[in-house]
C-alpha cells in the first residue's frame, strides 16, 4: 500500500512543479515565491548572527545561563528552587524589556527524592551511584536487600519473568535515541513489577556517561504495584550485564526516601514580544 502511495505521488509532482502543496489549495505563494521570501531576511539574519557571535551579545548566552544554573540550581516541579527561578525569570524579562510580563498561576507536582544509595554486595562491594526517578515511591525505611536480574530488553524480561519474582531487575537496554530508548525509563517500573520484581534499575538514556546516571520522570499504572525505581550509569549497567553473562550471582542493597506531595502552587511565567507590523497577532 506504501508503494502504491508513492508512486501516485510521484505522479502528482509533475502537476504541482514550483507550488506549495496545500490540502485546499488555498496557500497562493510557490516555492519560488517562498524562496525569494527567505532571501530578503538575509541582511536581518546576518545582523543578528553578528551580534550574537561577534557583537555586544558575544557569550550573553552561555553566561546568563551559567548564571541562572548556578545561582538557582536543580528546579524540580514544586520545590524552593522552582519559586526563586520563576521569581529570578521573571525579573530577568522585565529588565529586558520584553512586553505583558506575567505569571498565571497553576499547580505543579510536588515530589521529593530524599535520601537514596545502592551498594553491590556480591559479589563484591560497590557503591552503585543512582538518582531517583520522579515520582517513584520509597524503600521500606530499611530499604531493599535482593539479588539481581539483568535483562537487555522488555522482551527479555517477559521471557525470563519466571526469575524475576522477588529480584531487582537492572535494565542494560542498548542506546537506540532518545525517543524510542526513553520508553525503558518510564515503564520499566511497571513492567518490572508485573513480573514480581521488588525494584527497578534502568541503565540511564544517554548515549554517552561519565559514570553520571541521567534522571527524567516515569509513569505507574494504577493496576500495577509500585516499585521503587531509580537511574543507574552506563557503566555500572554493563558491568553487571557482563557479571550476569557470567553466571555470577549480584546482590545489591537499594534505600530510596522518596515522597509524593499534594500538588503545590506555581506560575507559568510569560512575556511577550509584541511585533511590529502585526502587534495584535500572536
Amino acid at each position: 500500500m506504501k508503494y502504491v502511495f508513492l508512486i501516485f505521488f510521484i505522479n502528482l509532482l509533475p502537476q504541482y512543479a514550483g507550488k506549495s502543496l496545500r490540502r485546499d489549495d488555498s496557500y497562493p505563494k510557490t516555492f519560488e515565491d517562498i524562496k525569494k521570501e527567505i532571501a530578503g531576511y538575509t541582511d536581518i539574519a546576518k545582523a543578528i548572527i553578528d551580534l550574537a557571535v561577534h557583537g555586544k551579545a558575544q557569550n550573553r548566552s552561555y553566561e546568563r545561563l551559567a548564571l541562572f544554573a548556578d545561582t538557582i540550581g536543580p528546579r524540580l516541579s514544586g520545590s524552593k528552587n522552582l519559586d526563586a527561578a520563576i521569581k529570578y525569570m521573571f525579573s530577568a524579562l522585565q529588565e529586558d524589556g520584553l512586553e505583558n510580563v506575567h505569571l498565571e498561576p497553576v499547580k505543579v507536582p510536588h515530589w521529593e527524592r530524599g535520601e537514596e544509595f545502592a551498594v553491590m554486595l556480591e559479589p563484591r562491594n560497590h557503591s552503585i551511584a543512582i538518582l531517583g526517578l520522579g515520582s517513584s515511591v520509597a524503600t521500606p525505611p530499611e530499604g531493599i536487600t535482593a539479588e539481581v536480574l539483568v535483562v537487555a530488553s522488555f522482551d527479555e524480561l517477559h521471557k525470563r519473568a519466571q526469575e524475576a519474582k522477588g529480584k531487582i531487575v537492572v535494565y542494560n537496554e542498548p542506546f537506540i535515541n532518545y525517543g524510542e530508548t526513553v520508553r525503558y525509563r518510564s515503564q520499566g517500573a511497571v513492567e518490572a513489577a508485573k513480573v514480581g520484581a521488588v525494584a527497578s534499575l534502568i541503565r540511564s538514556i544517554a548515549s554517552f556517561s561519565i559514570h553520571s546516571p541521567h534522571t527524567g520522570w516515569q509513569n505507574y499504572q494504577p493496576d500495577v504495584p509500585r516499585i521503587p525505581t531509580a537511574c543507574i550509569s552506563v557503566e555500572d549497567a554493563e558491568m553487571m550485564s557482563r557479571m550476569s553473562f557470567r553466571g555470577t550471582k549480584i546482590v545489591v542493597h537499594l534505600k530510596m526516601g522518596a515522597k509524593t506531595y499534594p500538588d503545590s502552587p506555581s506560575f507559568n511565567t510569560v512575556a511577550e514580544i509584541v511585533g511590529s507590523k502585526y502587534p495584535e497577532q500572536v
